[in-house]
């Protein structure tokens, strides 16, 4: 169940955004999450950025709504965290509580995702 969670980051009065805690993260969620290819793009640059990123600063060729119905999927699934700095959403993976839940999940999934980018996992 979603829980309403604030970034130490986020001001006490900001708008907050609904994650669900890491216990409520299923993995079944998250790998339909990972599943879209628009999402894996979203969560690969953010590992890349081993950090926070805009939305705007992770360019998706679909329109904008499509691409907020991406990050919330991801949000919502336990695999990014959102909060707001001024009117910026900012995004991070939560790699910690994925890595915590599922070892060596998103280092798989993100290795595989280049090997296929480069063309390298066709037989």
């Amino acid at each position: 169940m979603p829980t309403d969670t604030t970034s130490p980051r986020t001001p006490s009065g900001s708008r907050s955004l609904e994650h669900p805690a890491r216990a409520d993260i299923r993995l079944a969620e998250v790998l339909h999450a990972l599943a879209d290819p628009m999402r894996l793009r979203i969560v690969r640059a953010l590992a890349a950025a081993e950090g926070e990123l805009n939305c705007a600063d992770i360019e998706l060729p679909v329109s904008k709504s499509t691409c907020t119905h991406h990050f919330r999927v991801l949000r919502e699934h336990g695999v990014i965290q959102q909060f707001y700095r001024g009117t910026a959403k900012m995004n991070g993976l939560r790699r910690a509580d994925l890595d915590a839940l599922f070892p060596g999940l998103i280092d798989a999934v993100l290795q595989g995702a280049e090997l296929q980018a480069r063309g390298l996992g066709e037989e």
